[in-house]
């Protein structure tokens, strides 16, 4: 009994563990997080001095590592640790006064508490809206290929519309939008793209903590200090002058007094026979000034050339950036330090690039990119994805580390969105062999596939995960690693307090990137070429540069 009680242990323990030389230091993944989220690097905003030392750590890291340079070339042809990241940039300059209009009866609507408003990102230095109409459009959703409207021919022209976060189908969990997994219609994203198409004024979504998988204090600090967007030519074409939040209690608020019963009417919306409601006698007033600007942020980038195809590349990915100095906590505390999201990500690119780079070279290249204003729309590695350093037809696979968990090491593992694609099957396989299982997502509901930077790749068909650490911790009692994960998302989640803690443990960590490291080798070694499965929204978009690879 004893062997087999010692067989099992084993066969739980990563790799690494038996290894003369670890490929992963804990000491060294201790200090990075320490430092990147220490009160000195101002919360790591994109366009600040929390910026500047930031990228110039990550360089100094990257090539004591033993990393080349690996971002833009100069005009004689060498590179350069960073890819320049051309965004605008847009803050409120003032007080935003807001309220609505029922009946000739004046609600104010105070920002941070009652309403969320983000800068407006138009290039309007100024937005001024008197008593506009308000209408209620469901989910905000067109989707043809569901026979999905519902704007249902309504002109939203100049008007506010009012929408749900999430899907038709989360409250019911079936439907046609995949049940309780999230689609792209359910983010609220698509939901300010899908308003500014059709022209209204502005939309506001209603916060409801489970179907956004966060709560109003995650909302109101991600959209009330400075916004930033990837320089447009048309930027109206894109955004309307006012992009918001809503409590729920507003929202009900609201609804009351126009005679409508908000549950009633959003269970209504969960239905395609939907029809868009007119807010009677209701109105929407902002006054505020915007100050825009453009700005030039880094990703930081660094590559270990290909022995024999250097032309081909395998990236890890993490986002260097939070969200600096913003509204200050119940304790006054205003920088948003950002250990877990994403100090642990960092670190983990950096050391990746150590491993490697102390290790036999690959025949394939490896890039190691941090990437900036993930916290504002996942915009570097939109860019990166838009302006690629190296060829996105030739990159044969993303691997992206964003907040690890600090908790020791699980048996288990997770992605962010389990899309189908042979580079989750390959992660799955390499898993098994350290010891480790696959957790399905388990909160698909979420939307998490969208929300981490791999996503741009996704979309541009280049096989990619977002990796997760997992959720059962060996020797944690049940349900303590998932209790830990919610009290995080509830109460340091964008938040001051997201803060380094002395009894966080890096093992875990370590067995993270082992496994990844491990993966990464093998394709790196190989000539394989991850694939979309079949069915996949990324397949075609993959398939069309197939002729490009050998």
């Amino acid at each position: 009994m004893k062997s087999l009680l010692l067989a099992t242990a084993i066969a739980i323990l990563p790799l690494s563990a038996f290894a003369a030389d670890p490929l992963f230091d804990e000491a060294r993944l201790t200090e990075h997080v320490k430092v990147l989220s220490s009160d000195v690097f101002e919360g790591r905003g994109p366009a600040t001095e929390g910026e500047k030392k930031t990228v110039a750590y990550i360089a100094e890291q990257y090539a004591k590592a033993g990393l080349q340079p690996g971002g833009d070339k100069d005009k004689d042809g060498k590179r350069a640790w960073t890819q320049d990241v051309p965004l605008g940039r847009f803050d409120i300059e003032g007080p935003v006064a807001a309220s609505f209009t029922v009946g000739g009866k004046v609600t104010p609507l105070a920002q941070g508490d009652d309403i969320a408003i983000r800068a407006s990102m138009t290039n309007q230095t100024a937005v001024s809206l008197k008593d506009v109409p308000i209408v209620f459009a469901g989910y905000g959703v067109k989707a043809p290929e569901r026979d999905w409207n519902d704007f249902k021919g309504l002109d939203v022209k100049g008007k506010i519309i009012v929408v749900l976060i999430n899907d038709p189908d989360f409250e019911t969990g079936k439907g046609d939008f995949g049940g309780k997994a999230m689609t792209y219609y359910g983010r609220w994203t698509y939901k300010y793209e899908e308003a500014a198409r059709l022209g209204a004024a502005g939309v506001m979504v209603v916060h409801e903590t489970a179907p956004a998988s966060y709560g109003w204090a995650t909302v109101k600090n991600s959209n009330t200090n400075t916004m930033f967007d990837i320089v447009r030519k048309d930027a109206a074409k894109q955004h309307t002058a006012v992009e918001s939040w809503i409590t729920r209690d507003a929202a009900v608020a609201l609804f009351k007094a126009a005679g409508l019963d908000f549950d009633a009417e959003k269970q209504k919306a969960q239905s395609r026979d939907f029809q868009p409601v007119e807010l009677k006698g209701a109105t929407f007033s902002a006054d505020f000034k915007v100050k825009p600007e453009v700005i030039v942020s880094k990703n930081v980038v660094g590559v270990l050339p290909g022995r024999t195809h250097p032309d081909e590349y395998v990236i890890y990915s993490g986002h260097w950036d939070h969200l600096g100095i913003g509204r200050p906590d119940a304790k006054g505390d205003a920088v948003y330090n950002g250990a877990v999201d994403n100090a642990t990500g960092t670190a983990s690119v950096i050391e990746m690039g150590r491993a490697f780079a102390k290790g036999p070279r690959p025949a394939r290249s490896l890039v190691f990119m941090t990437v900036t204003a993930e916290e504002k729309g996942l915009l570097g590695s939109e860019y990166y994805a838009a302006n690629p350093v190296y060829p996105l037809s030739k990159t044969v696979a993303v691997f992206n580390t964003d907040a690890l968990s600090p908790l020791g090491p699980t048996k288990d593992f997770n992605v962010s969105g389990d899309a189908k694609q042979d580079l989750l099957d390959m992660l799955i396989a390499k898993g098994k062999t350290e010891g480790r299982v696959f957790t399905p997502d388990p909160s698909p509901e979420a939307g998490h596939f969208y929300r981490s930077d791999h996503f741009p790749f996704a979309k541009r068909g280049v096989p990619a995960i977002s990796f997760g650490s997992g959720i059962d911790v060996i020797g944690a009692k049940p349900g303590e690693a998932e209790a830990w994960a919610n009290a995080y998302t509830k109460d340091k989640y964008h938040q001051p307090a997201d803060e380094w803690s002395a009894d966080w443990r890096m093992d875990g960590i370590v067995a993270d990137l082992t496994l990844l490291h491990d993966l990464g080798a093998d394709l790196a070694n190989s000539r394989t070429w991850p694939e979309w499965g079949e069915g996949s929204e990324f397949k075609a978009t993959r398939d069309a540069t197939k002729a490009e690879r050998k």
